[in-house]
C-alpha cells in the first residue's frame, strides 16, 4: 500500500484534533486517507485534485462498502484538502507507515454527527467497540480480509456453554461465514447493525432465500452480536422479509406405512415402527438408549429432545415382542464389547467423567447401535454410536422408492402420520401436544389441515344435542 509521507501525516493529525471528530476514530481516518493515496497511485489520479475524492468513492461503492464507510472516507478526505497545501502531496516511498494508535476495546456510545459534503451520517454504529478481543486488541481493525478465526473459536464456546445442539452450531457457522464473504472478511469490531440490514435484504432480493432460511440467518447473526461480539443489535427495520407460505405436511395412510414396513429390513423397520408408533423425531430415535424403556409400565422415555426437552410417550403394544427380541441382540452385542475390551458407548457431555463406568453399563448402551465399533484417537481405544441417521434415512427412501407411492415421504412423515391418526381418532389436541413435545399448541395446530374435517355443517343449538 502507497504510504503517506510523514509530513502530511502530522499535519492531518493536527487537523484532526481541531475537529470534532472522537480520538477513538482517529486511526480509521487515517487508514482511510492511506487508502486514498493507494487509490491515486494505483489508477493515476492526482491527490492534490478534489475530483479524485469523487473516483475514489465511487471505487468504495464498487466494492460494496457501507453508507457509513462512505460518508467517514469522504469526510477525512475533506479534511486533508482543507488542510494540505498541494505542493507537499506527492506520495513518499517510506518503507511502512508511521505507528497508529489503536481504537480502544472498551469505549462508551458515543453520538457524534459529521458533515461531508453537503452529506450528514450518524457514525454511532461505527464506535461501538466490541469489548472482547475480536480479533488481537493489538491490531488496527481491517476493512477487508480480516482474520476471523478468534470470532468463530468464540462463537463455539457461546454454544457451548449453553449447551446448544452441534446442528445448531454448524447452522449459525454457516451463516457467520455467508456475512464474512457478503463483507469481503471486514473487521468483526467494524460490523454494525446496517451491514446485517444489507445481506439480509440480500438474501430476500437477489438470493430469493425461502422465509425459514431468512429467520434462520436473523437468529444467527442476532445471537452473532450479542454474545460474540458483544453488542446491541437493535432494531432492524425496513428489511425485505421474504413471504412464509403455509405448509400442509405430508400424510400417509395406515395402509401405506405397512406397506414401506413391509419394504424395510432389520433393524431399520423397528426403527420406523416407533417413529410412526411413539411420534418420534428421528434423532430422537436413533439416540434411544436401553434404559429409556420401561416394558412394566409400557412407556418409553425420550431424553434431550427438541430444545433439550424430556418427555415420555406410552409404547406401542403391538410391537413389544419384537423390542424385547432387539434388546436381547444387544445385550449379546455388549457383553461381546467387553469380551474385546472396548472403551464403552459414548456418553452426553461429561457424563464419563463424572461415572466411570458408565460408559461400559447396559443401561447406558444404545438402542440401536452402530455395526461397528469407532476407534478414538485421542482414548486409543474403540466405542460405539449409535445407528446414523443417514442410514436410516436412506433406507427409508429405498423402501419408499420399492413401495412404488407417489407421495414425498421422509423420515419425519412418519411423525406427521402419528399426529394426524390420534386427531382423526378424536384425540384432544392437547394431549397430542403433550406426546409430540411442541412448546405451543399453534404449531401442533397445523395437523387440523391433514385430515378431514367430521364438523356437523347444520346449525344446532347445544341443548339439542
Amino acid at each position: 500500500m502507497t504510504n503517506v509521507p510523514p509530513e502530511i501525516l502530522a499535519r492531518f493529525d493536527a487537523r484532526l484534533a481541531r475537529e470534532p471528530v472522537p480520538e477513538q476514530l482517529y486511526s480509521f481516518y487515517r487508514r482511510w486517507l492511506r487508502f486514498y493515496f493507494d487509490f491515486c497511485h494505483k489508477y493515476q489520479h492526482d491527490p492534490a485534485n478534489r475530483e479524485s475524492l469523487s473516483s475514489f468513492l465511487a471505487k468504495l461503492v464498487e466494492k460494496k462498502q457501507s453508507g457509513q464507510f462512505r460518508k467517514q472516507a469522504a469526510h477525512g478526505v475533506s479534511l486533508f484538502y482543507d488542510d494540505m497545501p498541494s505542493a507537499t502531496i506527492a506520495p513518499a516511498p517510506s518503507p511502512s507507515p508511521p505507528p497508529q494508535p489503536r481504537a480502544p476495546a472498551n469505549t462508551e456510545p458515543l453520538h457524534s454527527t459529521v458533515v461531508t459534503d453537503n452529506h450528514q451520517g450518524n457514525l454511532h454504529d461505527l464506535q461501538q467497540e466490541s469489548p472482547a478481543p475480536i480479533p488481537s486488541e493489538t491490531d488496527t481493525p481491517k476493512l477487508i480480509n480480516a482474520d476471523w478465526r478468534s470470532v468463530y473459536a468464540s462463537l463455539k464456546s457461546e454454544i457451548a456453554v449453553r449447551h446448544y445442539s452441534p446442528k445448531t452450531l454448524r447452522a449459525y457457522t454457516s451463516w457467520m461465514r455467508h456475512l464474512q464473504a457478503f463483507t469481503k472478511s471486514r473487521d468483526p469490531r467494524l460490523l454494525t447493525p446496517a451491514d446485517v440490514k444489507e445481506f439480509l435484504t440480500f438474501l430476500a432480493v437477489q438470493r430469493n432465500v425461502s422465509a425459514s432460511s431468512q429467520n434462520q440467518a436473523f437468529n444467527a447473526l442476532l445471537f452473532f452480536f450479542r454474545h460474540v461480539l458483544k453488542k446491541e443489535f437493535g432494531e432492524i427495520k425496513d428489511v425485505p422479509r421474504a413471504k412464509r407460505k403455509p405448509y400442509i405436511p405430508v400424510v400417509l395412510s395406515r395402509e401405506e406405512v405397512d406397506t414401506i414396513i413391509a419394504a424395510l429390513s432389520p433393524p431399520y423397520d423397528l426403527v420406523v415402527k416407533l417413529l410412526y408408533g411413539c411420534g418420534l423425531r428421528l434423532f430422537e430415535g436413533a439416540k434411544l438408549r436401553v434404559q429409556d424403556f420401561n416394558f412394566e409400565a409400557m412407556i418409553l422415555t425420550v431424553h434431550d429432545g427438541k430444545g433439550k426437552k424430556d418427555r415420555t410417550v406410552p409404547l406401542p403394544e403391538k410391537i413389544i415382542p419384537e423390542l424385547k427380541s432387539h434388546l436381547n441382540s444387544v445385550i449379546a452385542l455388549h457383553q461381546q464389547d467387553l469380551k474385546v475390551g472396548y472403551a464403552g458407548t459414548f456418553l452426553v457431555n461429561l457424563l464419563g467423567n463424572k461415572y466411570k463406568n458408565a460408559a461400559k453399563e447396559l443401561s447406558w448402551q444404545w438402542f440401536f447401535p452402530a455395526k461397528i465399533l469407532t476407534f478414538v484417537p485421542e482414548e486409543k481405544g474403540y466405542r460405539r454410536y449409535h445407528l446414523h441417521e443417514t442410514h436410516i434415512q436412506k433406507a427409508i427412501k429405498a423402501a419408499v422408492t420399492k413401495a412404488g407411492l407417489t407421495k414425498r415421504a421422509s423420515a419425519h412423515t412418519f411423525r406427521h402420520s402419528f399426529a394426524s391418526h390420534l386427531l382423526q381418532a378424536n384425540y384432544d389436541i392437547r394431549t397430542i401436544q403433550e406426546l409430540l413435545g411442541h412448546s405451543d399448541v399453534r404449531t401442533t395446530m397445523i395437523y387440523t389441515h391433514t385430515i378431514k374435517s367430521t364438523t356437523l355443517k347444520e346449525k344446532k343449538s347445544p341443548l339439542d344435542f
